[in-house]
């Protein structure tokens, strides 16, 4: 039998992925197959093809971290799935395929309700963000949080989860649309860090006081300004880098602020701790099924074209997330 999937033979931009037929793969034991429905793209997939991700799979290898699908065949020892079961899985890489191999482990069932393209679209984002607003920076109820890059996935992600925990939240993006789409997800405030300054800003929504949390998967030139802008006792969490730099902080700061720097590595956390994982990912269940949790999904595109969504998030004219899908 064979698939078609998005395959990495070199290292190098989105343009250097090719679309061929490969063979299915084979469970081993513990493992399953799952024919793919959709997959999402996430911007490790942007730093994985370019060997720039701390996680370094061998090449050949398919890009995509994330997918919904249906249980095509399991390994020996897999007792908690059986094919013909719907399911999301976070892969690490492998999903930009029409099957995708990976250990039971990393499977979750797909809620009632939830479709292939939203289920696709939903563990990696909501759980990072669930995992650092909930565990990392225990935000309360009342406390404000402001969130950069919140137009992204995981910013999106972010503005729901701290609605849902009572907080008041600051979108920053980088475009008025951008904004927009923050507030269409419940933020209640936005600022546009292209036109307007950071700080001033932050200083005249929070009457000086400064904020709580700052949930950070940007980096480069906003983390130094949203830390100065930190209440007593606040927290940066250290998400990701999209923006490319990895910024430095002089460590007065936190010292004068009796402020925190948390660090959030999500996949990790999932493998380390997989009983407070499952806790978190049946709260997301709970408030998805309460109408709480919506994920925006942008654009939808073909598995051939998944350099195409690649590119989107790489360039950073993605709102939400971009999905790709396997024919019907």
């Amino acid at each position: 039998m064979a698939m078609k999937a998005v395959v990495c033979k070199q290292y190098g931009p989105p343009e250097s992925l090719v679309y061929e037929e490969l063979p299915s793969p084979k469970p081993g034991a513990g493992e399953v197959v799952i024919s793919v429905k959709a997959a999402s793209v996430n911007f490790p997939d942007v730093l994985i093809i370019q060997n720039k991700y701390q996680f370094k799979p061998p090449l050949p290898f398919s890009p995509g971290s994330e997918l919904a699908g249906v249980v095509k065949e399991v390994g020996s020892g897999v007792t908690a799935f059986r094919p013909g079961d719907r399911v999301m899985a976070f892969t690490t890489y492998g999903a930009f395929a029409e099957e995708a191999k990976t250990e039971a482990a990393r499977l979750l069932p797909l809620p009632e309700k939830m479709d292939f393209v939203t289920g696709a679209a939903f563990v990696l984002t909501y759980g990072t963000s669930d995992h650092a607003l909930r565990d990392r920076a225990a935000l309360k109820a009342g406390e404000t949080l402001l969130v950069l890059g919140a137009a992204g996935g995981v910013g999106l992600a972010a503005i729901e989860i701290g609605k849902a925990l009572g907080a008041r939240v600051i979108a920053c993006a980088s475009s008025g649309d951008k904004l927009a789409v923050c507030r269409e997800h419940g933020a209640d405030e936005g600022i546009d860090y292209a036109s307007e300054d950071l700080r001033e800003r932050i200083k005249a929504l929070t009457g000086g006081r400064g904020i709580d949390v700052v949930y950070d998967a940007v980096g480069g030139p906003y983390t130094e300004p949203a830390f100065r802008s930190l209440a007593w006792r606040g927290r940066l969490l250290v998400v990701g880098f999209a923006a490319g730099d990895i910024p430095k902080l002089p460590l007065n700061l936190p010292l004068l602020k009796g402020a925190s720097v948390v660090g959030v590595f999500w996949g990790d956390f999932a493998r380390r701790e997989p009983r407070e994982f499952a806790a978190s990912m049946q709260q997301l269940g709970r408030w998805y099924a309460e109408g709480r949790l919506q994920p925006h999904v942008s654009q939808t595109l073909p598995l051939a074209r998944a350099a195409d969504a690649i590119k989107l998030l790489a360039s950073r004219q993605a709102k939400g997330k971009v999905v790709v899908t396997m024919g019907a």
